[in-house]
């Protein structure tokens, strides 16, 4: 089995991370994957501590292996999180939507791995500076707050700019982009869509049916003229905020719109109203499984990829 400095860096088996999505990533969905052999992420959102709380003492419940918290930046209890998972001992936060430099050293100081999402080179050198111990390399492709660059022009050119481990993410759902990961110089995936598949995703059969059906054209992506663009499938919310976004709406309502948004498509379902984040990934989702099936077949089909490419050089 594949195993790469960060496996032994964070005392995992795998070099999987699970992606931290917002209302979706819970502590049975990270102690999963954590028990699979990967680094289940429990995700904050925009939730208040004594929520996140619970949902840290969950996945300590159900394992004994390392998981982690996604912590996104532009939440307004991202203090009370910060000093929550100091409390908790939790074993590494990620980080997302934001720069976390105030908080770096708090975090060092409580013995925990910090690896920041970053969109950019000039980020992953910031990070490098303010002393993370890795730092996860997201393209476009992938699901939820997005940047510019794709995958493959982003973890190349991230890897050349810092000596931190690399974990890429974005567009990867089976074992040949885990592979590929690994050839543009990264030594980790972190994989969101394809576990919104998995068996211990609480998301409404609704949404993961419309996982489970997608196509190669499937995602869309909003927001870019408030400045944090989105991909999210294609549903009839995705047309009215892109018609709301290019149609003149001022800023402050359209804000409003996507307000509880990405609930009502996790707790509801709903068709006309919810926000069904998924990455372009989502087209290699074909099946529900458990988490753990999920991480040993992202591994279990990297490697023979990796042992074959040499018969395409000649």
């Amino acid at each position: 089995m594949l195993k790469t400095p960060i496996c032994e860096m964070l005392g995992i088996q795998y070099p999987v991370f699970q992606g931290g999505m917002a209302w979706i990533a819970d502590g049975r969905l990270a102690a999963a994957v954590s028990n699979g052999g990967g680094l289940g992420i429990v995700a904050a959102g925009n939730a208040p501590a004594d929520v996140v709380r619970e949902e840290i003492r969950t996945a300590k419940s159900l394992t004994d292996k390392p998981f982690g918290v996604n912590i996104m930046l532009m939440s307004p209890f991202a203090d009370e999180i910060a000093e929550l998972v100091c409390e908790e001992k939790v074993a590494v936060v990620t980080t997302g939507a934001g720069n976390p430099s105030k908080y770096m050293k708090a975090w060092k100081e409580a013995g925990i791995h910090v690896i920041p999402v970053v969109p950019s080179v000039a980020m992953a050198k910031l990070m490098t500076r303010l002393g993370a111990s890795a730092v996860i390399a997201e393209g476009g492709e992938s699901g939820g707050h997005v940047g510019e660059l794709t995958t493959m022009v982003l973890v190349p050119l991230v890897c050349d700019a810092t000596d931190l481990p690399v974990i890429a993410a974005g567009g990867i759902a089976d074992g040949r982009g885990v592979a590929a990961a690994f050839m543009l110089g990264a030594c980790g995936v972190q994989v969101g869509t394809r576990f919104l598949s998995a068996k211990e995703c609480s998301i409404h059969p609704t949404y993961k049916d419309r996982i489970l059906h997608a196509t190669d054209l499937c995602t869309t992506v909003t927001g870019k003229r408030l400045g944090h663009p989105v991909r999210s499938l294609r549903t009839q919310f995705a047309r009215d905020y892109t018609k709301a976004e290019f149609g003149g709406m001022p800023d402050d309502e359209l804000e409003q719109l996507g307000v509880g948004a990405l609930r009502k498509a996790v707790k509801e379902g709903d068709m006309e109203k919810g926000c069904f984040l998924a990455g372009q990934a989502a087209a290699f989702v074909k099946k529900e499984q458990p988490a753990a099936e999920i991480v040993r077949e992202l591994i279990e089909g990297a490697e023979p990829v990796l042992k074959g490419a040499c018969k395409w050089v000649k």
